[in-house]
């Protein structure tokens, strides 16, 4: 008998149809082709525990497995759900009359309970899209699932509940998540806030100003000066994710593996923090099972490098490309997967190896030309590619005693919000630019022309600073973001001297 059952595979962050036929014929081998791996080979022993567990049957007679599309590697145990359902409903042992109406997928213990599984958002949407009743699904991932709307998720803790479902029980209800619901619930939520952090109102500044924009930033100062404390605070101040972002967000992190149990939607804008150990692969994703990197994870969110020059270089010279094109693409011979990676980059770095060279009460005691070598670790290019360069100095003790209550983060992000949405209105007509920080070439003409004064100020600052011409766009980039924080049509020559200073790596001064 032939039987067909449906699941899912996972390319890039985007899922396909599975088709699995299973067809039982006099015989006695055990056939399973479609190109599996061994995960999904070694499907058989933990089907057979799991049927005899559950009082069922191995069927004794020939049984052939194709996995369609043919030529796709099938990965992971994911596939041992609709493999079972597909063997029992060949065999005769359940009824098949639902099976056309459903994509299902999960990994199958011995004793038969269902194990969470990667990609189940991607797989209900393409479940959607393809006109599917519903989705069968570990109980873990079912609410993740249920955020596509007119489509019944049902998630499950063991293969028993499976088939009663798939026999007519009528009792067994679809998992329901108010997506706008979850979703406004997630968005108010902040684990850290500006109003802890005493003191450096000068780099909580240059912070709004990152958050305001889009752009990319570097914190440079000695050990302790607060670097890492005000990177985390960064993401409290960014806008709230929109709806669209926010499943696009999870798809990602739904993907790899990483959305939590029972979690239903990314409501937080992603802050992902890798150990400067981090490999290349690791951090723009890819490897033998393709898998979103560090960068991907980061989309619509920050990622901050702590330690920037104990990166290895080859790590940091990748992200040159992501951070201009907001793409990553994972090229191999058989295959080409792109993954989103539009996310701002945020890093801190000392500012030499003993990490007091120009502290303002610690003398440096790294020998003549060990600051330059240190500052070098990080290339020009990728230096260019950051757009605000700010020194962070420690705050006194007197002043961190003194210090009065700063803004909470609340009221900051109350001012970046007001920025975006008049950067929003000026891009409205442009799909692929939604902040400053993506402008192009044409457009930075177009919106953030400097007046007669803040040009010449730009025209000595390249002069004597020997900026690039990408240094000269990311100047006009911060200037017009400066512009928009002040509700400001043009920018003035005060928003681009403001915009100079934030380049901090590029004085004589840093040269050691």
């Amino acid at each position: 008998m032939l039987v067909k059952t449906f699941g899912s595979a996972v390319s890039g962050i985007d899922a396909y149809t599975i088709t699995i036929e299973v067809n039982i014929s006099k015989g006695i081998r055990f056939f399973l082709v479609g190109l599996p791996d061994n995960a999904v080979k070694e499907s058989h022993q933990r089907i057979d525990s799991a049927l005899k567990v559950c009082g069922y049957k191995w069927p004794g007679h020939k049984i052939v497995i194709n996995m369609a599309p043919a030529d796709i590697r099938k990965e992971g145990a994911a596939y041992d759900l609709p493999l079972a359902i597909g063997i029992l409903a060949a065999s005769s042992q359940i009824v098949n009359h639902k099976l056309a109406d459903y994509m299902m997928m999960g990994e199958l213990s011995l004793d038969g309970s269902l194990q969470p599984v990667k990609g189940v958002l991607p797989m209900a949407i393409r479940a959607k899209e393809e006109g599917f009743k519903g989705c069968i699904l570990p109980l873990e991932n079912a609410r993740e699932a249920a955020v596509v709307n007119d489509i019944d998720i049902y998630g499950f803790e063991n293969i028993q509940q499976v088939i009663r479902f798939l026999e007519d029980d009528s009792d067994t209800e679809p998992v329901k998540v108010n997506t706008e619901e979850e979703f406004e619930k997630g968005t108010q939520l902040v684990d850290f806030d500006f109003s802890d952090v005493k003191g450096q109102e000068s780099v909580k500044r240059s912070l709004e100003i990152a958050a305001a924009g889009g752009h990319n930033l570097i914190m440079i100062g000695p050990p302790g000066a607060g670097k890492s404390m005000l990177a985390k605070r960064l993401a409290s101040i960014l806008p709230p994710l929109t709806l669209d972002e926010a499943l696009e967000t999870t798809k990602i992190h739904s993907v790899a593996g990483k959305t939590g149990s029972g979690t239903a939607l990314i409501t937080q804008r992603p802050f992902r923090s890798p150990h400067h150990t981090i490999s290349d692969v690791a951090l723009v994703g890819g490897g033998s099972f393709p898998q979103p990197g560090e960068i991907s994870l980061s989309h619509n969110g920050v990622l901050f490098l702590d330690e920037l020059p104990e990166f290895k270089r080859t790590v940091l010279e990748v992200m040159r490309q992501p951070l201009e094109d907001r793409r990553i693409s994972i090229s191999r011979a058989r295959f080409t997967i792109d993954y989103p990676a539009s996310f701002m980059l945020v890093s801190s770095m000392n500012p030499c190896p003993c990490g007091y060279f120009n502290h303002p009460e610690k003398k440096c005691v790294c020998s003549p030309g060990v600051v330059q070598k240190y500052l070098s670790k990080i290339s020009g290019p990728l230096l260019d590619r950051i757009d605000l360069h700010i020194e962070v100095v420690p705050v006194p003790f007197n002043k961190l005693a003194e210090a009065p209550p700063s803004e909470s983060s609340i009221t900051v992000r109350e001012r970046v919000i007001r920025a975006r949405k008049v950067q929003s209105e000026r891009f409205k007509d442009n799909e692929k630019v939604h902040c400053n920080a993506q402008m192009s070439s044409r457009q930075l003409a177009q919106y953030a022309t400097p007046d007669e004064t803040g040009m010449n100020i730009l025209k000595t600052a390249m002069e004597k600073l020997d900026l690039s011409a990408r240094a000269y766009d990311r100047i006009l980039k911060v200037a017009r973001t400066i512009a928009d924080l002040e509700n400001c049509d043009t920018v003035q020559s005060h928003h681009v001297a403001e915009a100079v200073q934030y380049r901090s790596l590029d004085r004589s001064g840093w040269a050691g």
